[in-house]
């Protein structure tokens, strides 16, 4: 017999749980400083522009499946659409996809926990160069009993959390932790107003710059459209599945802009950490891990108390990874628990092990096996890992849940419209269905095809 579901017992455990999902390690490594990079205040209202006009309608999407359905991606399709349709044959690819995630961002949360441990134990040396930082990561890389050992801690910690259920487990822990992701940064994000940077790095972040915002104007809004998508983390059902277990008391409208604007806040004041203090100690920024791993883990040894200043920053940035662990391995558990009809923690223990088995080869990817590049030079297997995730199974995706949610075969357009609709706040329109349906699965598909072409015409 069906268990009744669980529902989220409070309004903000659910906006921040959902936007515990969506803020990520890429808030962090990407947003800052392609802000930057690209005119500053011009790039960053030009993203807000492609947030509300792309990412706000597709957490719109997901949410209205997940709670119309009350299902994780395993059985929300065979829910919601007409008989004899097959709309429920993309869950896999796309349950898939959470395992794919999985197998590598589980080991990017575990470089934090390194990190954090460094830090908080002292052992960066003061004043550290900028190469002696490149040659700290590189060893890390290159040791695959310490990067599994990370990876293991934090795949453990966020699979006892998802245990204990949706309200004791995940509300219970994830609620705090991103409470307390938001004070980190609130408080760091002050600090850097007393460095001798500040004014500099805030200049070169946020400045409007119309020059620079126009030499590379297409450059400028595909990396703007393709932020405001990826930013949210739609298409894999990770959103969906907080859906199901939200109460109809709101409007899907009204919570996705709270979850939209946490995200796009936390992204901002992690540029108000890093600029300041890199123009502080005249160390240039960079973007990916090298920004994190690199850039701040030199930032941090020059300055006074430099072990507690480093140690808070990569406690912010675990608890943003770990947020988005627990957001996945609840979908995963839940879609678990619906195929296979099994008890929750019988489903933790077996997902522990499938997870583990697929992190062996990224694992191995970055030493052992660091010959083999699937998508061209200088690439290892989780770039192959993301590729399949950032460039297909994310935008692929959503361009199958909007269409979903628009066609007669599957939920349908008034269905979607009356569970966006049904509580209180913000409503959306009936009269989009045509920019939903042609305008919004256009853009979806040039961000696809763009995502292609830069990833097989770099050098």
């Amino acid at each position: 017999m069906e268990q009744t579901r669980e529902l989220f017992k409070t309004r903000l455990g659910f906006i921040l749980i959902a936007a515990g999902c969506a803020v990520g390690i890429g808030n962090v490594w990407r947003f800052p400083f392609i802000a930057g990079q690209y005119g500053g205040a011009c790039f960053v209202l030009v993203y807000l522009f492609f947030l509300l006009t792309l990412g706000i309608p597709l957490l719109t999407v997901e949410l209205a499946v997940g709670r119309a359905s009350r299902k994780s991606i395993a059985m929300c399709y065979e829910t919601l659409e007409q008989k004899g349709s097959h709309w429920h044959v993309n869950k896999w690819w796309q349950l898939a996809g959470n395992y794919i995630l999985m197998s590598f961002y589980g080991i990017i949360t575990g470089w934090m926990l390194y990190n954090f441990f460094l830090f908080m134990s002292d052992s960066i040396p003061k004043n550290m160069p900028k190469q002696m930082a490149i040659d700290n990561f590189t060893s890390l890389l290159s040791n695959p009993a310490a990067l599994f050992s990370c990876m293991v801690a934090v795949v453990c910690f966020a699979f006892m959390i998802v245990s204990l259920g949706v309200v004791k487990g995940v509300e219970k822990y994830t609620k705090p932790l991103m409470i307390i992701l938001i004070a980190l940064l609130v408080f760091m994000a002050a600090r850097s107003c007393t460095l001798d940077g500040f004014s500099k790095g805030v200049e070169f972040y946020l400045k409007p710059d119309f020059e620079k915002f126009s030499e590379n104007i297409y450059e400028a809004i595909w990396a703007a459209m393709g932020q405001a998508f990826f930013t949210l983390s739609t298409g894999m059902g990770g959103i969906a599945i907080f859906g199901s277990y939200m109460s109809n008391r709101h409007s899907l409208l009204n919570e996705a802009l709270f979850i939209a604007a946490l995200d796009t806040i936390v992204a901002i004041l992690a540029g108000f950490v890093i600029f300041p203090a890199c123009f502080t100690y005249d160390i240039q920024p960079d973007a990916g891990p090298n920004l994190l791993f690199v850039t701040m883990t030199s930032v941090f040894s020059n300055m006074s108390l430099g072990s507690f200043w480093g140690g808070l920053f990569f406690l912010f940035m675990l608890i943003a990874a770990v947020s988005t662990l627990i957001a996945v391995f609840e979908n995963i558990i839940a879609a678990s628990l619906e195929l296979f009809n099994i008890k929750r923690k019988t489903a933790v223990l077996y997902n522990f092990f499938v997870i583990l088995a697929l992190s062996v080869l990224p694992v191995l990817g970055f030493n052992v096996l660091s010959d083999v590049h699937l998508i061209g030079s200088n690439t290892n297997i989780t770039d192959f890992c993301d590729f399949l995730i950032s460039n297909n199974i994310l935008p692929i995706g959503s361009l199958v849940l909007v269409l979903f949610v628009t066609s007669k075969s599957g939920m349908g357009w008034l269905n979607y419209i009356n569970e966006c609709n049904t509580g209180k706040g913000a409503r959306v329109s009936s009269k989009l269905r045509i920019y939903y349906r042609y305008i919004l699965t256009s853009v979806i598909a040039v961000l696809l095809l763009i995502g292609y072409y830069t990833v097989f015409t770099r050098s």
